[in-house]
């Protein structure tokens, strides 16, 4: 019987079709809400947070790779550097004054880091001779009152602060006597000068009709006398040693009033009953800056001289024909009489140059030959000024 041949079925796979792909989601496009005024000032604060102190260590690494550490820390060309460029590149709505104001916080907060800037002005606190010196130094700067112009003097010869700070001249009033007089005895230089607008409030805790008596300095009263004749008759004036004094007076007295800065009527908590009183609009107070150094050449600069000539006809007129054989610009000049038993002048005499300059070297030679005595008072950067 005949076997049945088996035979093998072979299946096939059937390849399967893939699976069809899920259709991908449709993106859905949101739109953020924009910023809030607060989140971007926020973003601008964190972001000068971060550059603010990014620039005080880049100063501190240049300071440190100086040669002279403590004296580059206060290069005053640098200063003239950076002011020139605020101005150029200052589009507002700040104003390049309001600029350097932000600038000088930041850069005293970095100096001090390297040298403790001491500095003696006449005080007390607020006067204007303070604000003078936190213009120039910032409020990181050790400023240190003094009652007199001086003590100033006396506390930089000592050694006892780097700078002194006293008002030299104002444009009502002219030159401050103590302060030329202090030059005269003392071996000091001007290392710089601040050129400050001097705006007078009228200060009172009541109204201007119940004022009995007006406080100030001296001074201070003289530059409004036109005002306070007209507007305040019936009120005696009382001089006092400053203007913060006076202010505290208005604060405290009934019936009192003071003649004094906006920034001191802050301080006291003080209203301002009257602003802007100086008869003078453009009433400013020129500062010098006292040390025992010259400041380097900017080529803006001004140099000021202590000269003694001799007593007799024509001596004065010979000396200032020398300024204009050299073409040199006499800005100031004062008379102070000798003190006896001599007789005669000492004169103080600014003019624009530096004693680098050659023609302010032939300028002193030529007055050198004609002197009984001729002191170079210093030679510094012309400032600008400060509102």
């Amino acid at each position: 019987m005949a076997k049945k041949k088996a035979t093998k079925t072979v299946k096939k796979k059937v390849a399967k079709k893939p699976a069809s792909a899920p259709s991908p989601a449709k993106t859905v496009k949101t739109r953020s809400a924009p910023a809030s005024p607060d989140q971007k000032l926020a973003a601008i604060d964190k972001e000068l947070v971060g550059l603010l102190n990014q620039r005080v260590e880049t100063f501190l690494k240049k300071v440190a790779q100086s040669e002279s550490p403590q004296e580059a820390v206060f290069d005053v060309q640098d200063d003239v550097k950076l002011w020139t460029m605020l101005e150029g590149m200052n589009k507002g709505p700040l104003s390049t004054v309001e600029l350097k104001s932000i600038f000088r916080g930041v850069l005293s907060a970095g100096r001090q880091r390297v040298k403790n800037i001491r500095v003696a002005y006449l005080g007390p606190a607020y006067s204007f001779t303070h604000l003078a010196a936190i213009n120039r130094f910032g409020e990181s700067a050790d400023l240190v009152p003094v009652s007199t112009i001086a003590t100033v003097f006396e506390e930089v010869n000592r050694g006892h602060v780097h700078y002194g700070l006293v008002p030299i001249e104002n444009s009502t009033d002219g030159r401050i006597v103590d302060t030329l007089d202090m030059f005269t005895r003392l071996p000091l230089r001007i290392c710089g000068e601040i050129q400050l607008h001097v705006h007078h409030n009228l200060l009172a805790r009541c109204d201007r009709s119940e004022i009995t008596e007006i406080y100030s300095k001296p001074q201070a009263l003289s530059q409004c006398r036109d005002w306070l004749a007209k507007n305040m008759s019936h009120a005696r004036l009382i001089e006092v040693t400053s203007t913060s004094t006076a202010a505290q007076l208005a604060r405290d007295k009934p019936g009192a009033a003071a003649v004094a800065s906006q920034q001191a009527a802050v301080q006291y908590s003080i209203q301002i009953v009257a602003e802007c009183i100086e008869d003078n609009r453009n009433n400013m107070t020129r500062f010098a800056i006292i040390g025992d150094s010259i400041a380097e050449p900017t080529g803006h600069d001004r140099t000021a001289i202590l000269l003694q000539i001799p007593h007799k006809p024509g001596s004065l007129s010979d000396a200032l024909q020398v300024f204009k054989k050299c073409k040199v610009n006499l800005t100031w000049i004062e008379s102070f009489p000798l003190r006896s038993p001599e007789i005669g002048y000492l004169f103080f005499l600014d003019f624009e140059g530096h004693v680098t300059d050659a023609k302010i070297k032939r300028t002193l030679k030529a007055l050198e030959s004609m002197a009984d005595r001729l002191e170079i008072l210093g030679s510094y950067p012309r400032s600008e000024p400060l509102n």
